[in-house]
């Protein structure tokens, strides 16, 4: 909602102080506590990649981790952002996905930046998206889910096929950190897979 929230603020000048202040907060999470890289900055998003230049093992549970805890930091500057102007603050969706992409100096000769291109890159963009029509804030993949391991809960949510994509692409919301779930996530999680498996086996009553 960039367009939405330039209008509801008026002033360039204000709009920038709060990008600032927001950018500063979420790529602070996903640089100095999980050593991830920020890649660029489009309007209000940012996008992040783990695992280049410098190999990292743990590169799926740190963006994991990192997604979880630029959700609460957000959540602890809403109210300064409302105070500034935005009736009601700023959400945030983020898709993570992780695969084999090309990591690298790309662009025109005379100005390059350091970047990865491949299609696991446009899925994670793609699963950015989606979150809306779930009404969920953060939707991993499959691949990521799997190469996370217990580092984080999750929920599965469904069998999706993206926009370019032929195969679908089982996703699910990331939870919580492994170990930190809340009773009542554990209970939704697992009464969801339930009710998912009962719906894709056409048990309707159920």
């Amino acid at each position: 909602g960039f367009t939405t929230l330039s209008e509801a603020l008026g002033s360039a000048q204000k709009l920038v102080e709060i990008l600032n202040e927001y950018l500063t907060a979420m790529a602070d999470v996903i640089i100095m506590d999980y050593d991830g890289y920020v890649d660029k900055y489009e309007g209000d998003a940012i996008m992040a990649f783990w695992g280049a230049p410098v190999d990292d093992p743990g590169h799926a549970w740190k963006a994991c981790h990192a997604a979880l805890d630029n959700q609460t930091r957000l959540a602890e500057l809403q109210q300064r952002f409302i105070e500034k102007g935005l009736p009601g603050g700023l959400a945030v969706r983020i898709g993570l996905n992780t695969g084999i992409a090309v990591a690298g100096m790309m662009g025109s000769m005379k100005k390059l930046n350091y970047t990865i291109i491949g299609d696991p890159v446009n899925l994670a963009s793609r699963l950015e998206g989606a979150n809306k029509q779930y009404g969920t804030k953060v939707m991993i993949s499959d691949a990521t889910r799997i190469a996370a391991g217990d580092r984080i809960v999750s929920r599965p949510l469904d069998l999706i096929r993206v926009k370019g994509k032929t195969e679908p692409t089982a996703v699910f919301e990331l939870m919580a950190k492994g170990g930190q779930a809340t009773q009542q996530q554990i209970e939704l999680a697992g009464v969801f897979e339930q009710a998912l498996g009962a719906y894709r086996n056409c048990d309707f009553a159920t």
